[in-house]
């Protein structure tokens, strides 16, 4: 084969119209061999000989789109002084862009004999020590070849018509995310061809984004799409890495969300989906998981980067560098005081926006990515290249603000540029719906933005990712449904999960059809759907919440790759033909009566999302301010906190444990921001009547300076009449555990 020298930059394969360009990082390689696969598994290796700065690259004619390709690294296999190069494992490219096929678990994917191994449990301590007795430093060295059992990379074509693409561009304080996954979202969709569902295309059918645009949400929070390695001991039992934290291929689209093909068509089919989601007005944010990869921990397989350069990309145990310090609970870490490592983060970040169109990234244990050394530094080299980034800077950083080390609850810690998954929103809004005592003051924190977590550093409410649910725990039906985890399903003795959920069943573990709990289950959903909606900073859905989707009880779907994890679409169908399978039921009571319950949670959840999206005041982009800040035009203060007479909260009122009431004015005269055009924002004011007491309760509406007359907009309880004013002193009753909202129009 024709070899030419080729360049160093950009690594990866890249093909330029003629032949590709092939560059790889290593700087204890020794040696490094290309390796081309023919459909047979024939396999023509080519010795990589230009080495500049550490990377071996060639170019090579007529080499182009659809080739398979791997590494054969030759070097040290001294895994006590972290070095476990083994030519006899065929590599992944880091830069690859498509990835073919799976890993199968064979023995010789790993570089020791399974015999040889002692210690079956990994190092799964946040310390870098081992749970239990590890196997020799230096284990004989298993030279089986793996070429036949791995993944392969692929040359893409990235050539691609995006006409007039162009992204939404949505500011965060309009925002409303959907966390959705793409293979959930539409297994299981009546309208998507059967070919297509549990594809990149299958989210871009026009059902499925008819379903995202009347919601009206305005960004879709993609669960993880870079290859990932489903592991074999889950495949074994039945089961599958459902959810996609076991990244192995941080520049290519995973291989088993595509519809037409895994040799550089998924490519094809994810920048199709990011254009129809985009035309549709709807932003594209991945989850990204940058802080480990799928090798696992000193005992995991051969199937990249520990093969290329194992002390360079990986965090070893100081002292101890045959094994890995982890800080993910999956068993490395990747070294983020590496030039490397940080340069392979932003390349990827950088392809993903430049090349993909996406539009920000939800970033995996983001605390993980923060420690160059052992504590978490917000002033870390990390932050410091986001920062100066002039592509990554502009888009949507988005942190999960904990990882498992020391430290790692990094809530309200990180730069002014991100905005942070607010898991104390979470807990607190959980707690005030569930009846605990003394919540009040907090959650009315939580209800306004966090200011107490986000001020201090210069941030506004936009800072504050808002969300009840996730992937990770409970749906929101199952967490009005259970009191207890129910893992069984997951083959570890329902050992797995978070214990902690901060739930409530509302008096009947799981499937009931008592319907005074249904009545009630209906209603707690609906109240943690309306203080997600009209909380400020950016509130996030998780995907199936807004019709009732079920797990049916197990908070920790990871390995569940099945009905008991995608949407249930059955409630579409108008005959009834579509049930829902026995014990499945989102909301407990099947048939009609269940389907009704669906779409009335869906066409309320819409209203919802859209009288948000319709008024400033419901997204405000700066704090509120209250009585010490000035008052409006109307000599009202932004926002007031009342009793359930209409009369101002005393301290006192907060401090008694059992408050559970609340009035919150919130003044749409006295929003201070502009328009696009400079011209002030003026809106309707909002009265929101919170009753987490479990009795029906008498609130009075405000006296007159609040408004002369207000109309009732939501009731949670839906037993309110919506017809006709109330006027100062009017009182109204409000269902035990439920919110009414009230509005008046400008006094001007």
């Amino acid at each position: 084969m024709q070899t030419w020298p080729g360049h160093a930059y950009p690594l990866g394969a890249t093909y330029d119209g003629s032949g590709t360009n092939f560059a790889l990082f290593s700087e204890i390689a020794e040696r490094v061999e290309l390796c081309l696969l023919d459909d047979d598994g024939t396999e023509q290796r080519v010795d990589v000989e230009e080495v500049d700065a550490h990377v071996w690259h060639v170019y090579l004619p007529g080499v182009g789109p659809g080739t398979r390709y791997g590494y054969r690294v030759h070097g040290p296999y001294d895994p006590a002084n972290g070095h476990r190069c083994n030519p006899a494992k065929l590599l992944l490219d880091p830069y690859a862009k498509a990835i073919e096929g799976q890993v199968d678990g064979d023995e010789s994917l790993y570089s020791y004999r399974f015999a040889d191994a002692q210690d079956t449990a990994g190092d799964d301590a946040d310390d870098g020590t081992d749970d239990e007795q590890a196997p020799p430093a230096a284990p004989p060295l298993n030279d089986d070849d793996s070429a036949a059992h791995t993944m392969l990379s692929v040359v893409v074509n990235p050539f691609f018509d995006w006409g007039h693409d162009r992204p939404p561009n949505r500011d965060y304080h309009d925002s409303v995310i959907y966390e959705a996954h793409v293979k959930g979202m539409t297994m299981r969709h009546p309208d998507v061809p059967e070919e297509l569902r549990g594809t990149y295309a299958g989210m871009a059918h026009p059902a499925v984004i008819e379903h995202l645009t009347s919601l009206g949400v305005t960004a879709v929070e993609l669960m993880p799409v870079h290859q990932f390695v489903n592991d074999p001991h889950l495949v074994d039992q039945g089961l599958s890495n459902y959810w996609g934290y076991n990244t192995i291929g941080f520049f290519a689209p995973h291989n088993g969300y595509a519809a037409f093909g895994t040799r550089g068509d998924q490519v094809m089919e994810f920048k199709s989906m990011v254009k129809a989601l985009h035309e549709a007005g709807i932003e594209v944010i991945l989850d990204v998981v940058y802080n480990h990869t799928a090798e696992g921990n000193h005992l995991g397989p051969t199937l990249s980067f520990r093969g290329i350069d194992n002390k360079a990309y990986y965090r070893l145990v100081d002292g101890d560098e045959a094994h890995y310090f982890d800080t993910t609970g999956t068993g490395n870490s990747l070294l983020m005081r590496s030039p490397h490592v940080l340069q392979l983060i932003m390349d990827s970040l950088r392809y993903w926006v430049t090349e993909m169109h996406v539009d920000g990234f939800r970033f995996d244990l983001a605390s993980s990515l923060a420690r160059q050394f052992h504590e978490v530094d917000r002033l870390s080299a990390f932050f410091d290249i986001v920062q100066q980034d002039p592509v990554i800077s502009q888009v949507k950083l988005i942190a999960e603000p904990w990882d498992l080390g020391d430290g790692g609850y990094q809530v309200g810690g990180f730069p002014p540029m991100w905005t942070e998954w607010n898991g104390a929103y979470r807990d607190t809004v959980r707690d005030f719906w569930r009846g605990e005592p003394s919540t009040l003051p907090e959650f009315a924190s939580r209800l306004t933005g966090s200011s107490d977590l986000y001020e201090h550093s210069g941030r506004k409410p936009i800072a504050s990712i808002n969300f009840v649910t996730a992937h990770d725990g409970f749906t929101l039906n199952d967490l009005v449904s259970y009191n207890e985890k129910h893992n069984e399903a997951n083959g570890e003795g329902n050992n797995d999960g978070e214990s902690h959920n901060r739930s409530w069943n509302c008096g009947v573990e799981g499937p009931t059809d008592d319907p005074e709990v249904l009545a009630l289950r209906a209603r707690q959903r609906r109240n943690f759907l309306t203080t997600l909606l009209l909380s400020q900073g950016v509130p996030m859905l998780s995907h199936g919440d807004e019709i009732a989707r079920t797990q049916r009880g197990n908070n920790n779907g990871y390995c569940q790759d099945g009905e008991l994890t995608w949407m249930d679409w059955s409630f579409l169908a108008e005959d009834g033909t579509e049930e829902p399978a026995e014990g499945e039921a989102g909301v407990g009571a099947g048939g009609t009566e269940e389907r009704d319950e669906r779409r009335a949670l869906l066409d309320f959840a819409r209203h919802l999302v859209w009288l948000r999206r319709d008024h400033p005041v419901l997204h405000r982009r700066r704090f509120f301010v209250g009585r010490d800040g000035g008052t409006g035009p109307d000599d009202l203060p932004d926002i007031e906190w009342l009793d359930i007479t209409g009369s101002r909260m005393t301290q006192e009122d907060w401090d008694h444990s059992y408050a559970r009431t609340v009035m919150v004015f919130l003044n749409g005269s006295a929003i201070p921001e502009t328009d696009r055009r400079g011209e002030p924002i003026v809106d309707d004011s909002f009265l929101l009547l919170l009753n987490a007491h479990s009795e029906e309760l008498e609130f009075t509406v405000p006296p007159e300076q609040y408004g002369q007359a207000w109309d009732v907009v939501l009731d949670t309880d839906g037993s309110l009449d919506a017809s006709g004013a109330l006027s100062p002193g009017d009182t109204l009753p409000v269902a035990g555990r439920s919110v009414v909202v009230l509005t008046r129009p400008p006094a001007s």
